[in-house]
């Protein structure tokens, strides 16, 4: 009875969720996209465990039950916005799919990279987005047109540098070639001052 009942108000949590996301997509103001689904998924936690504590008197759970679904129900809202709303915003294999298909199923491959310098980072505004979710994220300030990292940018900045040379696969297939070249990318770029650098 109560694997019925948890499986139940999931479902209850999933409508929920899914009506709340879509009308916050449709109709209000959204800063980050991850930000704003994570936002949806804790509205929708919150509203299915109000439902789920109004009626605690019928249901079977104990408390610490009532605390397990709320745990589960935020864990899959926080699956749903990195793995939906985030990954289809940020994915550049979803663009390059969807760039084919309005070419007509084929763009050759010597021009790809043409097609993300003139047509990737406009058409998705990419620098704008990109600024936009860092400056909400408090890792960079712009100060008199020098976009600079705060404390939390240098941390963060750190610790993903740290993460990728460590932690990261070191024989990835790229272009047919399993190859570490992108365990430490920076280090194989342009080096010294390259003349846009601000303090």
């Amino acid at each position: 009875m109560k694997f019925v009942f948890s499986l139940l108000f999931s479902i209850v949590f999933t409508g929920v969720l899914a009506g709340i996301y879509l009308f916050h997509a449709w109709h209000l103001p959204v800063q980050v996209i991850f930000y704003s689904a994570m936002e949806d998924a804790l509205v929708a936690t919150i509203v299915t465990a109000a439902l789920v504590f109004t009626l605690r008197r019928r249901l079977p759970f104990g408390g610490f039950e009532r605390f397990l679904l709320v745990l589960v129900w935020l864990l899959a809202g926080y699956g749903f916005a990195i793995s939906g709303p985030a990954v289809l915003d940020r994915s550049l294999s979803f663009y390059i799919l969807e760039k084919l298909q309005q070419r007509g199923g084929g763009i050759r491959e010597d021009a790809i990279s043409q097609v993300f310098v003139n047509e990737y980072l406009p058409e998705f505004r990419l620098v704008d987005v990109r600024l936009t979710e860092q400056l909400q994220s408090g890792t960079i300030e712009i100060v008199n047109g020098c976009v600079r990292l705060t404390d939390w940018g240098q941390r963060l900045a750190s610790f993903s540098h740290f993460t990728r040379t460590h932690l990261l696969a070191r024989h990835r297939l790229l272009a047919g070639v399993y190859t570490d070249a992108l365990v430490d990318p920076l280090a194989h770029g342009a080096q010294g001052p390259q003349g846009y650098e601000c303090h």
